[in-house]
């Protein structure tokens, strides 16, 4: 059976979790106030497409391909995108719950989160060389031999990041980030 190929076509307040999303490639499609929660939506391509107010929380990805997409006032809880296929892999985020998810070794150049809730994140061994952390919520997120080198974090708050661990030549930090830096010398900063 061959995939579809959907383009310029926008979904409206569509519950996935009841009527699958087809298998195939959506092109500059846009995703409006739909629920993805559990869905599967494993071996699909999305290209340039935009998710609005959806709620993608533990959504399977496994082998999707993910170029260029847009995610806005999104709920993306427990989400693994390192399932996703990393060929042209390019995201961004604005406004969007984003806790527990994995972004385990994946190269996100110039990722940008803006406004975004990322406690629990897992960034191990991922790329964010570039990304931009605007006025995000860190807490507990993990970074463990991730390159952010050029990383702009002079907004974001509540993170724990070892530069011992981490490549972070020339990261951009706030002078109120500085004992996320140093928290495992157990420094008192006043």
């Amino acid at each position: 059976m061959a995939k579809e190929f959907i383009e310029d076509k926008e979904f409206s307040g569509i519950d996935f979790r009841l009527n699958s999303l087809g298998k195939g490639e959506y092109e500059n499609c846009t995703f409006y106030n739909c629920v993805f929660s559990q869905a599967d939506l494993s071996n699909r391509v999305f290209s340039n497409c935009r998710f609005e107010a959806c709620d993608l929380s533990m959504a399977a990805l496994a082998n999707s391909s993910l170029k260029e997409v847009y995610f806005t006032d999104c709920k993306i809880l427990g989400v693994h995108f390192e399932h996703c296929n990393a060929f042209l892999l390019s995201l961004s985020f604005e406004n969007c719950q984003l806790n527990l998810s994995s972004f385990f070794d994946l190269k996100l150049k110039n990722t940008r989160f803006t406004n975004c809730n990322l406690e629990e994140v897992d960034f191990t061994q991922a790329d964010l060389s570039s990304a931009i952390f605007e006025d995000c919520n860190l807490a507990l997120a993990i970074f463990y031999q991730t390159n952010l080198e050029k990383s702009d974090f002079r907004t974001s708050f509540a993170y724990l990041i070892d530069p011992e661990e981490n490549k972070v030549k020339k990261a951009r930090f706030s002078l109120n980030g500085i004992p996320g830096l140093l928290a495992k010398y157990q420094l008192i900063i006043q």
